[in-house]
């Protein structure tokens, strides 16, 4: 049967030098070619931490930045000046008194969440589809129409303005050990850059937040570090927590074959206080063992032996069972002029399953483990979200599963899982289950993306079943649909200038 051209939902990486040992972004150079690594502030992140504290989110204010009480005191007196910004800031106040968690950190995370999901004003509208979102960021997605409103009514934008230089005082501040660290990172692991095309790793500060919670976010290819900067204290330690992971998620995304071949190992891990995420997701225990072990091991030339080691054991003892594993490999890693993007498949290969288990059923597992820094999306995104992931590493038979549950379960963007069903059917080259799925998704879809790309790949299989008139129609609706995003402009365009041919099999190969 004809193969159909698969569609390109995956990561492709470019390799770009880390910009004058890492020259992090600052907001004047954003405008064209944008780098994939930043620190820098956010007007969205401060005006909704900003309006939490109107509403009277206090926690550690004595300890936080001067700014932070500035900026109070400045939306207090704005408030006070307008019986519009008082009406707005009663709805608003009230919506956030109904949603305060028991727990101050998780009040404060939900909003950072938000905030990263939100575009930049002056409407803040969403990112993507609420079905999409997070459950903690569903649970206040209404706040940002409200914030939208106090904005505007408070002037927060003129008080943003106002403090731009202590913003960009405090970025400064970061700007050389952060550099440091992620150079230092990139030398150890022998990467020969940072810069993915399409992803991103961004270090946002916002003096607003509780200076003792750091909040680290994975939203698809996109990692976010948000700290809220007091005293003499740079967190750098957290923050490269998170870059580690933006640098080696992807490695292991590429290796379903062998995450299943250590999928027996979850069985050890059951027991473990770690989070459950960890124990059902084995590229997540992989990657965070590998990680610890990375951090461990360049704790600096004075850090004794048995210091290592006692680190390792406690990281064993929390659950990542791997980690003894890595630490040891890694020491032969350091050795090697390879980089890890070349060892990482022997690493991986050369894990024994049994030892390790043995190993594993050694060691009494600890009462509580060390929360973890970075809320992964594949531990808080939607199931479609790691479907795709999934299907971009090659999984299908995971990708078609969790579109399956996504369909089965009601949840997330329907219309996107049953294009997700229709790619799965497309790498299997079973055209007629992709054609049913993408005619289903077209039922149903309302992201212009899914809409567009289905009525491309209906004209394809159209085109291959030599139904001429009906493949023309679909590229035409699919410029009605998603013809300004330019892939979609430059296939529908083909289709409708000559007949889709699948590639050979040396196109294939290439």
């Amino acid at each position: 049967m004809p193969h159909l051209l698969e569609v390109f939902l995956g990561f492709s990486f470019r390799r770009s030098m880390i910009a004058a040992i890492l020259g992090l972004a600052v907001p004047v150079c954003l405008a064209q070619n944008p780098p994939q690594v930043t620190l820098d502030t956010n007007e969205t992140l401060f005006t909704i931490l900003a309006s939490i504290n109107a509403c009277g989110y206090d926690e550690q204010l004595k300890i936080s930045d001067p700014i932070r009480s500035q900026v109070r005191a400045e939306i207090a007196r704005a408030v006070h000046a307008s019986v519009e910004a008082q009406e707005t800031a009663n709805l608003m106040c009230t919506y956030y008194h109904e949603h305060i968690q028991p727990d101050p950190g998780r009040t404060l995370a939900q909003y950072v969440s938000l905030a990263l999901l939100l575009n930049g004003p002056p409407t803040f509208l969403p990112k993507m589809p609420e079905g999409d979102m997070p459950p903690d960021v569903v649970f206040v997605v209404g706040f940002a129409k409200l914030s939208t409103a106090f904005y505007e009514k408070a002037g927060l934008h003129g008080i943003w303005q106002r403090h731009r230089d202590v913003y960009n005082a405090l970025t400064e501040r970061y700007h050389a050990p952060v550099s440091k660290m992620l150079f230092d990172t990139e030398i150890y692991l022998k990467l020969p850059s940072s810069g993915y095309l399409g992803r991103e790793f961004s270090v946002l500060l916002e003096p607003m937040g509780a200076p003792d919670q750091e909040n680290a976010r994975n939203y698809g290819p996109n990692y976010y570090v948000v700290i809220s900067p007091a005293g003499t204290a740079l967190k750098v330690d957290q923050i490269r927590h998170t870059y580690l992971h933006y640098l080696l998620d992807p490695l292991a995304l590429k290796y379903g074959a062998e995450m299943k071949r250590l999928d027996p190992l979850k069985d050890s891990v059951k027991p473990a206080p770690m989070d459950d995420a960890f124990k059902t997701d084995m590229a997540l225990l992989v990657t965070e063992c590998l990680i610890r072990a990375v951090e461990i091991r360049t704790q600096g030339a004075k850090t004794p032996e048995q210091v290592r080691l006692e680190g390792v054991q406690q990281s064993m003892e929390q659950g990542f069972i791997l980690t003894r594993y890595f630490y040891d490999t890694l020491a032969q890693f350091e050795k090697d002029p390879a980089g890890i993007r070349t060892a990482y498949s022997d690493m991986l290969a050369t894990i024994d399953v049994k030892k390790e288990a043995k190993r594993a059923s050694e060691v009494q597992f600890a009462s509580q483990a060390s929360p973890e820094l970075l809320h992964l999306s594949r531990k808080d995104a939607s199931l479609l979200q790691i479907a795709e992931k999934r299907l971009a590493a090659g999984d299908l038979q995971s990708a078609q599963e969790l579109a399956q549950q996504s369909l089965t379960e009601q949840r997330g963007d329907q219309g996107r899982a049953l294009f997700i069903m229709a790619q799965v059917a497309t790498a299997n080259r079973d055209m007629e289950g992709a054609q049913s799925y993408f005619e289903q998704a077209l039922k149903v879809a309302q992201e212009p993306k899914v809409v567009a790309w289905s009525h491309i790949y209906l004209g394809r299989i159209y085109d291959l079943k030599e139904n001429r008139d009906a493949a023309l129609t679909q590229y035409r609706d699919a410029l009605n649909s998603g013809g300004t995003l330019p892939e979609v402009k430059a296939a529908a365009e083909r289709g409708l200038q000559k007949p889709y041919e699948p590639p050979s099999s040396a196109q294939e190969a290439r």
